[in-house]
Protein backbone atom coordinates (compact mmCIF):
# COMPACT_ATOMS: atom_id res chain seq x y z
CA UNK A 1 0.00 0.00 0.00
CA UNK A 2 1.25 3.72 -0.72
CA UNK A 3 2.52 5.68 1.90
CA UNK A 4 -0.31 7.66 3.96
CA UNK A 5 2.62 9.59 5.67
CA UNK A 6 2.13 13.31 4.33
CA UNK A 7 5.66 13.95 3.96
CA UNK A 8 6.78 11.21 2.50
CA UNK A 9 3.78 11.12 0.33
CA UNK A 10 4.52 14.32 -0.94
CA UNK A 11 7.89 13.44 -2.26
CA UNK A 12 6.66 10.70 -3.82
CA UNK A 13 3.86 12.60 -5.68
CA UNK A 14 6.52 15.33 -6.90
CA UNK A 15 8.27 12.70 -8.73
CA UNK A 16 4.69 12.37 -10.79
CA UNK A 17 4.94 12.17 -14.76
CA UNK A 18 9.12 13.80 -14.39
CA UNK A 19 12.24 12.68 -14.82
CA UNK A 20 15.03 11.73 -12.52
CA UNK A 21 18.49 12.38 -13.62
CA UNK A 22 20.89 9.76 -12.39
CA UNK A 23 24.24 11.81 -11.66
CA UNK A 24 26.80 9.30 -10.55
CA UNK A 25 30.29 9.80 -11.80
CA UNK A 26 33.26 6.99 -10.74
CA UNK A 27 36.45 7.58 -10.10
CA UNK A 28 37.78 5.56 -13.31
CA UNK A 29 35.51 7.50 -15.30
CA UNK A 30 37.26 10.10 -17.78
CA UNK A 31 35.11 12.55 -16.84
CA UNK A 32 35.94 12.24 -13.23
CA UNK A 33 36.37 15.92 -11.49
CA UNK A 34 35.96 16.61 -7.57
CA UNK A 35 32.55 18.41 -8.24
CA UNK A 36 31.41 16.85 -11.63
CA UNK A 37 28.26 14.98 -9.62
CA UNK A 38 27.14 18.58 -8.13
CA UNK A 39 27.23 20.04 -11.80
CA UNK A 40 25.56 17.16 -13.22
CA UNK A 41 23.16 17.70 -10.72
CA UNK A 42 22.89 21.44 -11.14
CA UNK A 43 22.26 21.35 -14.87
CA UNK A 44 19.45 18.53 -14.28
CA UNK A 45 17.47 21.04 -11.75
CA UNK A 46 18.28 23.84 -14.88
CA UNK A 47 17.08 21.20 -17.62
CA UNK A 48 13.66 20.61 -15.19
CA UNK A 49 14.68 17.11 -13.30
CA UNK A 50 12.15 16.47 -10.35
CA UNK A 51 14.42 14.41 -8.98
CA UNK A 52 18.04 13.25 -8.28
CA UNK A 53 19.75 9.64 -7.99
CA UNK A 54 23.23 9.85 -6.57
CA UNK A 55 25.85 6.84 -5.39
CA UNK A 56 27.92 7.12 -2.25
CA UNK A 57 27.94 9.26 0.99
CA UNK A 58 29.79 11.96 -0.09
CA UNK A 59 28.38 12.60 -3.22
CA UNK A 60 25.05 12.27 -2.08
CA UNK A 61 26.11 14.99 0.58
CA UNK A 62 27.26 17.13 -1.78
CA UNK A 63 24.50 17.00 -3.94
CA UNK A 64 22.03 17.51 -1.27
CA UNK A 65 24.30 20.76 -0.41
CA UNK A 66 24.19 22.31 -3.93
CA UNK A 67 20.85 21.70 -5.21
CA UNK A 68 17.32 21.45 -3.98
CA UNK A 69 15.84 18.12 -5.53
CA UNK A 70 14.34 15.09 -3.35
CA UNK A 71 17.71 12.25 -3.69
CA UNK A 72 17.31 9.14 -4.18
CA UNK A 73 20.69 7.55 -2.65
CA UNK A 74 22.91 4.33 -2.65
CA UNK A 75 26.06 3.31 -2.24
CA UNK A 76 27.89 0.68 -4.84
CA UNK A 77 29.91 -1.77 -3.58
CA UNK A 78 31.59 -4.45 -5.77
CA UNK A 79 32.85 -7.86 -4.11
CA UNK A 80 34.47 -10.53 -5.15
CA UNK A 81 31.92 -13.97 -6.08
CA UNK A 82 28.77 -12.01 -6.47
CA UNK A 83 26.91 -9.09 -8.53
CA UNK A 84 25.10 -7.72 -5.85
CA UNK A 85 26.58 -4.28 -5.54
CA UNK A 86 23.70 -1.51 -4.89
CA UNK A 87 23.49 -0.73 -1.53
CA UNK A 88 24.68 -4.74 -0.45
CA UNK A 89 24.62 -4.42 3.27
CA UNK A 90 23.31 -2.59 6.28
CA UNK A 91 26.15 -0.69 6.83
CA UNK A 92 25.78 1.09 3.06
CA UNK A 93 22.14 1.55 3.94
CA UNK A 94 23.15 3.68 7.51
CA UNK A 95 25.77 5.65 5.25
CA UNK A 96 23.06 6.81 2.22
CA UNK A 97 20.77 7.43 5.16
CA UNK A 98 22.74 9.67 7.52
CA UNK A 99 23.93 11.39 4.23
CA UNK A 100 20.44 12.63 4.01
CA UNK A 101 18.95 11.20 1.14
CA UNK A 102 15.61 10.95 0.59
CA UNK A 103 14.57 7.52 -0.35
CA UNK A 104 17.24 4.83 -0.34
CA UNK A 105 18.15 2.54 -3.09
CA UNK A 106 18.62 -1.35 -2.23
CA UNK A 107 19.17 -4.39 -4.58
CA UNK A 108 16.03 -6.55 -3.99
CA UNK A 109 16.43 -9.09 -6.69
CA UNK A 110 17.28 -13.18 -5.85
CA UNK A 111 20.77 -12.67 -6.43
CA UNK A 112 23.46 -14.10 -3.98
CA UNK A 113 25.22 -11.64 -2.22
CA UNK A 114 28.51 -11.33 -0.45
CA UNK A 115 27.03 -13.14 2.73
CA UNK A 116 25.54 -16.15 0.75
CA UNK A 117 21.91 -14.97 1.24
CA UNK A 118 19.10 -13.71 -1.40
CA UNK A 119 20.11 -10.01 -1.88
CA UNK A 120 16.19 -9.21 -1.27
CA UNK A 121 16.57 -10.17 2.37
CA UNK A 122 18.18 -7.15 3.35
CA UNK A 123 15.30 -4.74 2.82
CA UNK A 124 13.03 -5.77 5.94
CA UNK A 125 16.14 -5.61 7.91
CA UNK A 126 16.34 -2.24 6.50
CA UNK A 127 12.57 -1.56 7.39
CA UNK A 128 13.40 -2.32 10.74
CA UNK A 129 16.58 -0.27 10.95
CA UNK A 130 15.44 3.29 9.89
CA UNK A 131 11.96 2.78 9.58
CA UNK A 132 11.24 6.33 8.92
CA UNK A 133 13.12 6.57 5.33
CA UNK A 134 11.78 5.19 2.47
CA UNK A 135 13.12 2.66 0.35
CA UNK A 136 13.40 2.17 -3.64
CA UNK A 137 13.49 -1.69 -5.00
CA UNK A 138 15.64 -2.51 -7.75
CA UNK A 139 14.34 -5.64 -9.42
CA UNK A 140 15.03 -7.37 -12.75
CA UNK A 141 11.45 -8.91 -13.30
CA UNK A 142 8.04 -9.38 -12.39
CA UNK A 143 8.41 -12.22 -9.41
CA UNK A 144 10.84 -9.81 -7.94
CA UNK A 145 8.67 -6.42 -8.13
CA UNK A 146 5.94 -9.00 -6.27
CA UNK A 147 7.88 -9.98 -3.39
CA UNK A 148 9.19 -6.47 -3.22
CA UNK A 149 5.69 -4.45 -3.02
CA UNK A 150 4.21 -7.48 -0.60
CA UNK A 151 7.66 -5.92 1.48
CA UNK A 152 6.53 -2.49 1.69
CA UNK A 153 8.78 -0.72 -1.30
CA UNK A 154 7.57 2.79 -1.41
CA UNK A 155 9.16 2.66 -5.20
CA UNK A 156 9.86 -0.18 -7.43
CA UNK A 157 11.89 0.11 -10.82
CA UNK A 158 13.25 -2.46 -12.87
CA UNK A 159 17.01 -0.88 -12.42
CA UNK A 160 18.52 -4.70 -12.53
CA UNK A 161 16.48 -5.57 -15.88
CA UNK A 162 20.13 -6.45 -17.61
CA UNK A 163 22.32 -6.81 -15.39
CA UNK A 164 21.53 -10.08 -13.54
CA UNK A 165 22.96 -13.61 -15.01
CA UNK A 166 19.39 -13.97 -16.38
CA UNK A 167 18.84 -10.77 -17.94
CA UNK A 168 22.58 -9.55 -19.23
CA UNK A 169 22.18 -9.98 -22.78
CA UNK A 170 19.54 -7.42 -22.67
CA UNK A 171 20.37 -3.96 -24.20
CA UNK A 172 16.71 -2.62 -24.57
CA UNK A 173 14.06 -2.46 -21.96
CA UNK A 174 11.29 -4.71 -21.78
CA UNK A 175 8.59 -2.13 -21.94
CA UNK A 176 5.66 -5.15 -21.80
CA UNK A 177 6.77 -6.85 -18.46
CA UNK A 178 6.87 -3.10 -17.15
CA UNK A 179 3.49 -2.27 -18.36
CA UNK A 180 2.01 -5.80 -16.70
CA UNK A 181 4.13 -4.58 -13.42
CA UNK A 182 2.63 -1.35 -13.54
CA UNK A 183 -1.13 -2.98 -14.16
CA UNK A 184 -0.25 -5.14 -11.97
CA UNK A 185 1.20 -3.15 -8.58
CA UNK A 186 0.65 0.97 -9.77
CA UNK A 187 -2.21 1.33 -7.02
CA UNK A 188 -0.13 -0.26 -4.14
CA UNK A 189 3.13 1.34 -5.14
CA UNK A 190 5.20 4.21 -7.41
CA UNK A 191 6.40 2.35 -10.21
CA UNK A 192 8.89 3.93 -11.73
CA UNK A 193 11.05 3.14 -14.84
CA UNK A 194 14.85 2.91 -14.64
CA UNK A 195 16.93 1.20 -17.36
CA UNK A 196 17.94 1.57 -21.28
CA UNK A 197 16.28 4.38 -21.54
CA UNK A 198 18.03 6.43 -24.27
CA UNK A 199 15.43 9.02 -25.92
CA UNK A 200 12.80 11.21 -24.43
CA UNK A 201 10.43 8.86 -26.86
CA UNK A 202 11.50 6.01 -24.69
CA UNK A 203 10.54 8.25 -21.47
CA UNK A 204 6.96 8.94 -23.17
CA UNK A 205 6.48 5.06 -23.60
CA UNK A 206 6.59 4.37 -19.89
CA UNK A 207 4.55 7.21 -18.79
CA UNK A 208 1.82 5.98 -20.94
CA UNK A 209 2.09 2.36 -19.61
CA UNK A 210 2.03 3.48 -15.86
CA UNK A 211 5.07 4.69 -14.91
CA UNK A 212 5.07 7.58 -12.53
CA UNK A 213 8.43 8.87 -13.09
CA UNK A 214 11.37 8.04 -15.12
CA UNK A 215 14.93 8.00 -13.94
CA UNK A 216 17.89 8.54 -16.60
CA UNK A 217 21.17 7.68 -15.85
CA UNK A 218 23.79 7.19 -18.83
CA UNK A 219 21.88 8.91 -21.70
CA UNK A 220 22.18 12.31 -19.81
CA UNK A 221 25.19 12.17 -17.70
CA UNK A 222 27.59 9.83 -18.99
CA UNK A 223 28.67 10.70 -22.28
CA UNK A 224 31.48 8.31 -22.61
CA UNK A 225 29.03 5.49 -22.38
CA UNK A 226 27.34 7.47 -25.12
CA UNK A 227 29.93 8.15 -27.64
CA UNK A 228 30.27 4.38 -27.16
CA UNK A 229 27.14 2.94 -27.65
CA UNK A 230 27.62 5.05 -31.12
CA UNK A 231 30.90 3.61 -31.84
CA UNK A 232 29.98 0.04 -30.87
CA UNK A 233 26.87 0.40 -33.85
CA UNK A 234 28.81 2.17 -36.23
CA UNK A 235 32.13 -0.21 -35.96
CA UNK A 236 29.57 -3.36 -36.48
CA UNK A 237 28.97 -4.71 -33.02
CA UNK A 238 32.63 -5.99 -32.62
CA UNK A 239 32.24 -4.83 -28.97
CA UNK A 240 29.56 -4.50 -26.59
CA UNK A 241 29.52 -0.85 -25.22
CA UNK A 242 27.49 -3.02 -22.05
CA UNK A 243 30.86 -4.14 -20.96
CA UNK A 244 31.92 -0.93 -20.13
CA UNK A 245 28.96 0.13 -18.35
CA UNK A 246 28.43 -2.88 -16.39
CA UNK A 247 31.79 -2.76 -15.04
CA UNK A 248 32.82 -3.15 -11.41
CA UNK A 249 34.42 -0.33 -10.45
Amino acid sequence: MKTTDPKKRAILESFKNGLIVSCQVQHDDPISTPDMHVKMAQAALWGGAVGIRANSPEQIRDIKAAVDLPLIGLYKQWNRGTDVFITPNLDAVRQVYEAGADIIALDCTNQINADGRPAWELFPEAKKAFPDAMFFADVSNFEEAERAVAMGADIVGPTLYGYTAQTKHIEEPDLREFAHMCRAFGDDVYMVMEGHIYSPEDAIKCLYLGAHAVVVGSAITRPHLTTKRFTDLMGGYRNNWRDAERSAH
